[in-house]
């Protein structure tokens, strides 16, 4: 009897342990998964190294996390849509408490993501909407239809299109990849202030490719953006005709169809527009071969991210200032939207040198 009773109070000592060992970590999986030294761990994904931009985003951010005392784990996936869902997969495995994800394809991570909502893992997309799943919490970017907005307000200030003088310009038109969603944002507000010129016939489209998807570059690549360039010149522009205008959505874009002119057309110089305020197209700028480009500021859209996170951790209400606007195709996901602003050469040394971005020796 004594025997019975002792193996059955060991047996509860047992289930009493294995209770307590179990909801010790229910309960640091809800305060977010603290990794070594009590840090918690943040997983940020980006798409890629190739683009200047990402390169930023990353630095940025991990150097605000870390300040704020957390550990992260900061990887690029060369535009490799699986290398990335593998890179997601194992931030899930090695404790990561928040994703923080630029996608490369916003709906190609619905098994990971899944995966991330399933152990209590809070996704919040960074400036690309991740597409067709339940499994994104927030949404964290500039506002993209402002970046459009801003590129066709400049062309029809520029041009004078108001003044309706009689005059037509010829346009081009470059509008990023199709597995972006930013890129449809992007589009949309340039196209809703110079539609109307295009249906008047003061602007034209020479070559026919006015849709996204005609105009569409897989990936953003400036060498895409080049090639396709070459092609539309020596098939629409090769009598002699003026080019006016290359509605151009980003920086990289903007800098393969420059690429594409300067060897390849002898006419006066369009307007190019471009985002993002890379350093290769800034030099442009100053040189005269592209007229603008959008900047978003990094900086902001990294402090923003990493009070979304803060406020997540510490079970304090996320800040957003969007709850309308992004339906991924499941769910509208909160956003907070920063705001973009236009740099040309008459503000460019303001707002990216003397606010410490960049260093005028860079743009030697």
């Amino acid at each position: 009897m004594k025997k019975t009773m002792k193996t059955a109070t060991k047996r509860t000592k047992t289930i009493i342990a294995i209770a307590l060992i179990l909801l010790s970590c229910f309960s640091l999986s809800a305060m977010g998964g603290k990794e070594k030294g009590g840090k918690i761990r943040i997983g940020i994904a980006m798409p890629t190294k190739a683009l200047q931009r990402w390169n930023q985003d990353g630095a940025n951010m991990k150097q605000m996390f870390e300040q704020a005392g957390y550990e992260v784990e900061l990887l690029y996936a060369d535009n490799d849509i699986a290398q990335q869902i593998s890179q997601i997969e194992g931030m899930i495995n090695n404790g990561c408490s928040v994703l923080v994800v630029a996608s490369i394809d916003g709906s190609s991570l619905g098994v990971p993501l899944k995966e991330a909502k399933a152990n209590g893992i809070p996704v919040i997309a960074y400036d690309r909407l991740i597409m067709n799943t339940d499994a994104v919490d927030y949404y964290a970017t500039f506002d993209n239809y402002m970046v459009g907005t801003i590129q066709g307000r400049y062309i029809e200030q520029t041009l004078n299109l108001k003044e309706n003088n009689g005059r037509t310009y010829n346009m081009e038109i470059f509008s990023g990849d199709p597995g972006d969603n930013n890129a449809l944002f992007y589009y949309d507000g340039a196209m809703d202030v110079l539609r109307p010129y295009l249906e008047s016939g003061q602007l034209k489209v020479v070559s026919g490719q006015v849709t996204f998807a005609e105009s569409a570059i897989t990936n953003w690549l400036e060498e895409v953006a080049q090639n396709r360039m070459e092609a539309i010149l020596s098939s629409f522009y090769a009598d002699g005709r003026s080019l006016d205008v290359v509605l151009a959505f980003n920086d990289s874009n903007a800098l393969g169809a420059t690429n594409a002119l300067v060897n390849n057309y002898k006419g006066s110089w369009p307007i190019i527009t471009g985002q993002d305020c890379n350093i290769a197209n800034l030099k442009n700028i100053i040189a005269g071969r592209q007229s603008m480009s959008v900047f978003k500021d990094t900086r902001s859209l990294a402090s923003q991210v990493v009070a979304m996170v803060d406020a997540l951790v510490k079970g304090n209400e996320v800040p957003v200032n969007d709850t309308t606007t992004y339906f991924n195709g499941i769910k509208t996901v909160p956003s907070y939207l920063c705001e973009p602003v236009f740099a040309d050469i008459n503000n460019y040394q303001e707002l990216l040198v003397d606010s410490g971005y960049y260093t005028a020796d860079q743009l030697k």
